[in-house]
Formats: structure tokens, sequence, C-alpha cells
């Protein structure tokens, strides 16, 4: 019987009294006269669980499960944990392909974390105990010029999904937070989808950080995606090789105003995790 199921089983007989006996797929516990199957996540596991997109206060666990699972994550700075957090994109519905995001990290820190999930027929999986380290603080300043909080500001949209307006759940302003548990996503626009954002300034954009929406069906992933500037100048198409994580262009242009166009999609709710314009000031002189 693994660590994990059995602490499991001693957490829960500390709130009433169980009967416990292995099975070849995991241990089933009696509460209350009811069975519960508690058996190990690897069983279901068809990508095993990795952390990426680490940085000094967050990072993203992946895995790819055989059957849908509800899945939670409980992580902390030692075996009691502390913290839980789930895939911002399971919603109420069990899923396949598990992102859930961890914020607030201190950095340089060792975090441990175990993933937990729940099968439509009540199956509770449970994995092994994982670990892994924050990014030292970083003293690098890069201010995203397309955040309101930077002097940007969205003077238009495509659609936000159920008609929200920019602020809300899904609205475009998630697109600049820098929070990848939050995300823009349009109302079906698939193709047509695009925004445009006045930077407040001239800039010089040296780099394009873009990170696409993507359902667990396979819909709303950006595939590639152009830029155009104030002069009418179009950039790209840039192509989308890794829709699991953020990618980054360099570019080169002056403007005063930035959109963003899909190219081209696997349709649906196309929208953005996260992304960002970086560059320095045009000084007039």
């Amino acid at each position: 019987m693994k660590r994990s199921v059995v602490a499991v089983l001693l957490l829960l007989g500390l709130f009433g009294a169980w009967i416990a006996f292995a099975q070849d797929d995991g241990v089933t516990i009696t509460i209350s006269g009811q069975d519960v199957q508690i058996v190990p996540l690897s069983v279901v596991t068809e990508s095993a669980i990795q952390i990426t997109d680490v940085t000094s206060t967050t990072a993203r666990a992946n895995f790819v499960s055989t059957i849908p699972l509800a899945c939670f994550l409980v992580y902390g700075t030692d075996e009691t944990f502390g913290f839980v957090t789930n895939d911002p994109g399971m919603s109420q519905a069990a899923i396949l392909d598990h992102n859930p995001v961890l914020l607030n990290l201190e950095p340089d820190t060792e975090y441990i974390f175990r993933m937990q999930g729940i099968s439509e027929d009540g199956v509770i999986y449970v994995s092994e105990r994982y670990t892994f380290r924050t990014l030292p603080t970083s003293n690098e300043t890069t201010a995203n010029l397309l955040s309101p909080e930077n002097g940007a500001a969205v003077i238009e949209v495509s659609s936000n999904f159920g008609d929200q307006p920019d602020s809300g759940r899904w609205g475009i302003l998630n697109a600049f937070d820098g929070n990848p548990a939050t995300e823009w996503s349009s109302n079906g626009d698939g193709d047509d989808a695009y925004f445009i954002v006045d930077l407040g300034g001239t800039y010089h954009i040296h780099t394009i950080a873009y990170w696409t929406r993507a359902m667990s069906d396979g819909t709303a992933i950006t595939q590639s995606f152009t830029i155009t500037s104030d002069s009418g100048e179009a950039f790209g198409p840039f192509e989308l090789e890794d829709y699991s994580s953020i990618s980054t262009f360099e570019v080169n242009f002056e403007t005063t105003l930035l959109r963003f166009d899909v190219e081209s999609s696997t349709g649906g709710n196309t929208g953005i995790i996260d992304i960002a314009a970086y560059g320095t000031p045009v000084i007039e002189g």
C-alpha cells in the first residue's frame, strides 16, 4: 500500500469509524456504512505529473489522465501542505488535461505537492508526493506595456465570452494581469478574435510574449497570430508551436497602438491566458 494512501486513511480515521482492506487497484474504506475506493493516481495516468512555467512566485502543474477527473493539487513547504488549487479550466466538469496553477509562492523555496482527483463514479485517485523549487527573485524589471497598470488602455476587442465587460470573469483585461489562473475568452470568434491596445505613448517594441487559451476538447487554441502597428504595418504571422506555456517572439518597430489578430486557430472560444509586449519609450526631441 502506498504511503500517500496510508496518509489519507489515517486522516479519514480521525473523523469517524472506518474499515479498510487492500485491493490490487487500491484500498476501499467504509465510512458510515458507505464504501469509498482510493486508488493510486498512476493507474489512470497517461502523461506524468510535471511542474512547468516556474517563476519566483508562481508555477503550473500538468497531468493528463486516461479518464475524466476533477483534480485538486495540495501543496506547501512541508508535508502538512496548507494550500490547495485546481485547474482554472475545469469549471464544474471532470477533464483529462489538468493544469492547476500555484500562486503567491516564496522565491527560492522548495515546495511539496500532491495531486488528488475524483472520477465520475466516485473513485478517489491520489498521487505520490513530489517537490519542486521556485526561482530566486530576479532584479530584472519587465513592465508589460499592454497592462492598464502601466498606462495602456483597451480601445477595442472582438468580444468577451458571455458578453461580459472587459473586467469580467472572461474579459480581455485578464490577458494582461500576469496571472495564469485567469484568461480572456472570446465569444466563439475563432480566427476572427482580435483586440487593440493604446499604449499611452510611443514605444520601441522588442519582444512579444503570447500564451494561448486552450480547451480540453482541442478547441480555442491560437495556432498563429499577427500584430499591426499604428502605421498599419503588419508583422507575422507568428507561429505558436506549444500552447501549454508562454512563447516569446523578437520584434523591432515603434508604435503607439498594438492590434493583435488570431491568424489561424482550432476554432471556438479563442482567447489568451497571458500576453505581454516589452520595449522602451521613444523620447521625442
